[in-house]
């Protein structure tokens, strides 16, 4: 059974009532458990941190153990060396996700600190973001 770990950075403890319009209204934990559902042959773990140094922890501790990394680091994909050294330093592969359009908003988030370092990114389907991370590492071509 494949472990996946999916860790949300700052202000994501939110979704479900922060910007509807931008993140919709669906809450996080509620589609977290669809998600368990619809995968049920792989071992969904969840993390979320507003704190910068706890995210690189969560890092550290899983990332020679798990199978892959689903990562939203939220504001820190704008602007953290040490996240990004973080990925590096580890085995575990992480795909960066976005609920957003990241490239249809302001421009400072267009650059991401992370991306080079990470397996790939998906961007702007919403909370599906997530399914279809964890579907590229459940069926890798």
């Amino acid at each position: 059974m494949k472990k996946i770990q999916i860790i949300n950075g700052p202000n994501l403890n939110l979704l479900g009532i922060r910007e509807p319009e931008k993140y919709g209204s669906r809450n996080f934990d509620v589609y977290l458990e669809a998600l368990r559902v619809q995968f049920s042959d792989c071992e969904i773990s969840y993390y979320q941190s507003n704190h910068e140094g706890d995210l690189i922890d969560k890092i550290h501790e899983i990332g020679f153990s798990f199978d892959g990394v689903v990562l939203n680091a939220g504001g820190y994909t704008h602007t953290s060396i040490a996240l990004r050294d973080a990925i590096s330093a580890v085995k575990t592969p992480v795909v960066e996700v976005h609920i957003s359009n990241v490239h249809a908003r302001e421009d400072f988030r267009h650059v991401s600190m992370i991306s080079a370092v990470c397996k790939g990114v998906i961007v702007g389907f919403g909370l599906d973001s997530y399914r279809l991370a964890i579907a590229a590492f459940m069926n890798p071509l």
